[in-house]
């Protein structure tokens, strides 16, 4: 029978103890069996009407990492000293469009969605909440950013999994985007316009214990409403 008490607490101090760590010690490296464990719950995480809208690129090669150190600000302490960095690519308008080749073999050969069901569900369902629900298809960069919004979840879920088993990690959004995308088109690891970066996370062990954790108030950032 689970103990829910610890468990829950397992879990808080799970968060109490992530940080985004700056520089990590570069001694010491995280097993493969841990790291195919928060790779395990990247895979798992849900997102929006469950299109895995996502790749995700774990950079070791250390040219590969140098070249992004000088166009990523964010990361100026982590790449060198990560023992894994990950990109984490979204999907584009190519495959996040209704009527994508990405969507229908996705729905298809991964969800199992009968084929009599397929035009119905995309071409009335998806259509209308991308059209006219969240106005998505206004431009490339709005699916661009509502797949990225997917990752964001995946990226949540594998610093806290990380966390929860003792490992460091830190989010990176600070890079120059153009730059960035460049190179990974030049790396050929945007395949042809099908994926492009979201976010970046770095992952280790702290070299140097942080300062104490800062969070608002709970009154200050919940209401109910009964």
């Amino acid at each position: 029978m689970i103990d829910y008490i610890k468990k829950k607490r397992e879990i808080l101090e799970a968060f109490h103890f992530r940080h985004a760590t700056k520089k990590f010690d570069p001694t010491k490296k995280i097993s493969d069996e841990d790291f195919d464990f928060i790779l395990e719950t990247a895979r798992l995480s849900p997102s929006s009407i469950g299109l895995e809208p996502w790749k995700f690129v774990v950079v070791q090669n250390q040219e590969l990492r140098e070249k992004l150190k000088a166009i990523t600000w964010g990361a100026q302490g982590q790449l060198l000293t990560a023992s894994h960095f990950v990109l984490i690519l979204a999907r584009t308008i190519k495959d996040t469009k209704y009527d994508s080749a990405y969507i229908t073999q996705h729905m298809t050969e991964v969800k199992g969605m009968p084929e009599d069901m397929l035009e119905t569900v995309i071409n009335t369902r998806y259509k209308d909440f991308q059209e006219n629900d969240l106005n998505l298809l206004d431009n490339d960069r709005t699916m661009l950013d509502w797949a990225g919004k997917q990752t964001y979840i995946a990226l949540g879920n594998m610093m806290t999994a990380a966390a929860q088993i003792g490992i460091d990690s830190c989010p990176i959004e600070g890079f120059h985007y153009e730059s960035v995308h460049t190179l990974l088109e030049e790396e050929g690891l945007l395949e042809n316009g099908h994926l492009d970066i979201s976010v970046m996370v770095a992952f280790g062990y702290r070299e140097n214990e942080p300062r104490p954790k800062t969070r608002k108030d709970r009154k200050d950032i919940i209401k109910w409403i009964k």
